[in-house]
């Protein structure tokens, strides 16, 4: 914002500089279209402001909503139980999806958010082909199969 302040001074000092008459209907346009400029500009600031300290605020409020999650619920991980767990092959991560991606007619593929392998594909032809293990993954190595995390755990 400060760029556009210098810009608009600039405007200011080049119409004095050039001796715009304010009593000429050009001068009086060019003179009113400045001070516009330049308010607004202010204005720009002054929201510029507002903006960050509302973007302090909302980050403290999101700040003291976690801790007070870490209190109510515990520093563990909430599972839910429509959710499926699948161990990578490649990185051994435990990696968790909805349920319903399974029964979803739609070719999905699931990947590790750690080493961006593919842990699942719910490809219903490959799976139903007889292979009860998972859909192969590449090479040797096969994908096993999901289950559903239950709640008790």
């Amino acid at each position: 914002m400060k760029n556009t302040k210098e810009k608009i001074a600039y405007l200011q000092g080049l119409s004095k500089g050039l001796d715009v008459n304010e009593s000429s209907r050009e001068g009086k346009v060019l003179s009113g279209i400045i001070s516009i400029l330049d308010d607004l500009a202010e204005q720009i600031e002054d929201i510029e402001i507002a903006h960050e300290d509302l973007e302090d605020y909302v980050e403290s409020i999101d700040e003291d909503l976690y801790d007070l999650e870490g209190d109510l619920y515990g520093d563990e991980d909430v599972i839910d139980e429509d959710m499926v767990e699948v161990v990578c092959p490649n990185c051994d991560e435990t990696v968790c999806f909805e349920a319903d991606i399974v029964d979803d007619e739609d070719l999905i593929e699931v990947t590790c958010p750690n080493c961006d392998e593919v842990v699942y594909v719910n490809d219903q032809d490959l799976i139903e082909g007889g292979n009860n293990r998972g859909v192969p993954l590449s090479g040797n190595r096969e994908m096993p199969l999901v289950s559903r995390v239950d709640e008790d755990i």
